[in-house]
């Protein structure tokens, strides 16, 4: 289990730090209904991000591995593919970044968030941590580090739970600082907004960058072993 932890690192860290996520959940927690809407955006992604992985790591089954302990074939060629289209990712961020002196477009559903209920709170996370294309590209790329290792099933649960809490730390600092710090928090969360909604093309995009080269760099060993 050590090697599919260690394999799927990269891929947690990708989803942990992504900027809109945190930024809605910072925007939930400076509602009316912070104390249920923050907790109720953490629990989604979790289950959301747990449930991707349970249903992908299924998928994958026992063919993940050949008989050497090898990953199988179609692990690599899922690695290239993955690692292909996050290098894609930055390229295309860079040249939509908005230019100097430019305001950054914040998405129109987060001006709803005011509104928003517990449930609506639970589903927006786990639309944000799963569907999300650069988090599911994360998403399937760990699954696959960890199915690739062929071990038994329920050490490959073990993984993705210590996946599933890395890639939920970004979103769960911010709840834990609102309820550790109350009011005084409101200031830390506002800079952490404004810091995270300013550099989220230039954090995805080295992001992307550094984890597309390492699973394309990761297949052509793959094939050439």
């Amino acid at each position: 289990m050590g090697e599919a932890i260690g394999q799927l690192l990269p891929f947690a860290v990708g989803v942990a730090v992504s900027p809109m996520p945190i930024v809605a959940v910072v925007l939930m927690l400076v509602t009316p209904r912070a104390r249920t809407n923050g907790p109720a955006f953490l629990l989604g992604w979790i289950v959301g991000i747990a449930l991707a992985g349970a249903v992908l790591l299924a998928i994958a089954g026992p063919s993940s591995a050949s008989e050497q302990g090898e990953p199988a074939a179609w692990v690599n060629w899922l690695k290239l593919v993955l690692g292909l289209l996050l290098v894609l990712v930055p390229v295309r961020q860079w040249r939509a970044r908005p230019h100097e002196g430019e305001e950054v477009p914040t998405p129109r559903w987060m001006g709803a968030l005011d509104n928003f209920t517990p449930p609506k709170a639970a589903g927006a996370a786990v639309l944000l941590g799963t569907i999300n294309p650069k988090n599911l590209l994360f998403i399937v790329a760990g699954a696959a580090a960890v199915a690739q290792t062929g071990i038994p099933a329920g050490q490959q649960a073990g993984a993705w739970a210590v996946f599933t809490v890395l890639a939920s730390l970004g979103v769960a600092a911010p709840v834990i600082i609102y309820f550790a710090m109350g009011k005084r928090a409101a200031g830390l969360l506002d800079g952490l907004k404004t810091w995270m909604a300013s550099h989220n093309t230039a954090i995805m995009a080295v992001l992307c960058l550094i984890v597309g080269v390492k699973l394309v760099g990761d297949a052509i060993t793959g094939f050439s072993g």
